[in-house]
């Protein structure tokens, strides 16, 4: 699907989605659960990959308005009858590979060709080493891969630096086992808000932690429940940061409240993406978050460039590049790298499509730097790249263009926010399907 987005200005109030990364962890925790019910779930592309695995370990889940009921496995997952196809969900892929550790014969994870490409081989060795079977069928660390158990636990070492995923799988998996893992990180931790995420998870759920400055452990014979058997999914801040830049750069030049774009369920969690408000706030942009209320007010402002190290919120770089693209100065994305190794190279993808917007932009193999005063938007044809942050980023850069932009691959922003576009219109962006 293509979209184009024409030069808007925008007011009004917006919902946040619900988070994805806390979505796939409560669909799998409640996998484990003998059973729990998940309210406010994102249903998207990638949240149905983690259903679909529950499913396929012996789970079932049922979606209702508000929820969903979700029958667990109750810590034992059946081998599937047939491979697992993850999708374009690498979130799926590596939590569903520790859960796969400890079924009683072989899984096969499979996804699409981005899915197939991106690396899983620091966990693929945890496993083997804590006595599983873990392997890729090509030999490159890459999906397809083979994995199998039972896992009976143990202590391993890996690499903190490819991601952060791999410590939330075995995390997650070694509560039901019956000796535990204890996981000791050979290189710092990257992304580690997104442990922090599982840790808080796991908590909701009644499992206990441990978490000391390079290690993390959890003891074997814990059980799932999370209180009243229910789990409430909060608002996702990787989401929330594209209604935030939209404001900041597109919002209705009158002052106060009539002028303003209102981001609302944007409550406090362990989510790194929530520094995105921080960000803006050095840029320049006049926002304020009610942290009790769970909303955030942002008006149109003059944006100066800023340095920012994404190391630990890979997310937000499409984001904040939308946003240097239009401040004054130069803005600086650094310790990066990790962020190539995503759905598409995205420190690439945003170098070369806000490019083709006009933007002045170089990158390196770790920075990815945009000159906003060198740069006049002009509107043009981008190319999505298949991956939902890229897209969104690109309809928010489009906003402060001189025309319009046409955006392929729009369609697959149902990844992690199905309703984007929807949200844009009803503050007042020009959107045409």
């Amino acid at each position: 699907m293509d979209v184009e987005i024409s030069p808007s200005t925008l007011s009004g109030v917006a919902r946040a989605p619900s988070s994805k990364s806390y979505t796939h962890r409560a669909i799998l925790a409640a996998g484990y659960s003998g059973g729990a019910l998940v309210y406010d779930p994102l249903v998207s592309a990638d949240t149905k990959a983690t259903m679909r695995a529950v499913e396929a370990f012996g789970g079932d889940v049922t979606r209702e308005s508000d929820h969903l009921d979700v029958d667990g496995f109750d810590g034992r997952p059946a081998v599937p009858a047939d491979v697992l196809d993850c999708g374009n969900s690498g979130t799926t892929m590596r939590l569903v590979t520790g859960a796969a550790a400890l079924a009683d014969g072989a899984t096969v994870l499979t996804g699409d060709g981005s899915l197939r490409s991106r690396p899983h081989g620091p966990l693929l060795s945890a496993i083997e080493d804590l006595g599983g079977r873990a392997e890729s069928t090509r030999n490159n660390g890459q999906a397809p891969l083979v994995v199998g158990g039972p896992l009976s636990g143990g202590s391993v070492s890996m690499p903190g630096d490819v991601s952060s995923q791999f410590v939330s799988a075995l995390l997650m998996a070694g509560a039901v086992t019956d000796e535990g893992i204890e996981i000791e990180l050979e290189t710092e931790l990257k992304s580690a808000p997104y442990v922090d995420i599982t840790l808080e998870l796991l908590d909701e759920f009644g499992v206990e932690t441990e978490k000391t400055a390079d290690s993390y452990r959890v003891e074997g014979g814990q059980f799932y429940e999370p209180e009243d058997g229910e789990y409430h999914v909060p608002g996702d801040f990787s989401s929330i940061s594209y209604l935030l830049a939209a404001g900041a750069i597109a919002a209705a030049e009158d002052e106060g409240d009539d002028g303003a774009v209102r981001v609302r369920g944007a409550y406090p969690s362990a989510q790194g993406d929530s520094k995105i408000v921080g960000i803006l706030d050095r840029m320049g942009a006049d926002v304020d978050w009610n942290r009790d209320d769970g909303v955030i007010t942002v008006e149109r402002s003059d944006l100066s460039g800023v340095e920012v190290d994404v190391g630990d919120t890979p997310d937000l770089l499409p984001t904040i590049a939308a946003l240097g693209a239009v401040a004054d100065g130069e803005t600086r994305i650094v310790n990066c790298e990790h962020v190539r190794y995503k759905e598409t190279d995205r420190v690439s993808a945003m170098a070369e499509e806000l490019r083709h917007l006009g933007a002045e932009t170089e990158e390196t193999q770790d920075t990815l730097t945009i000159r906003g005063d060198e740069s006049t938007l002009e509107g043009g044809v981008v190319d999505g790249r298949g991956d939902h942050r890229v897209v969104m980023s690109l309809a928010v850069a489009a906003l402060a263009g001189s025309g319009p932009t046409m955006i392929s691959d729009a369609e697959h922003v149902d990844v992690s926010f199905p309703n984007f576009f929807d949200v844009l219109y009803d503050l007042g962006a020009t959107v045409e399907r």
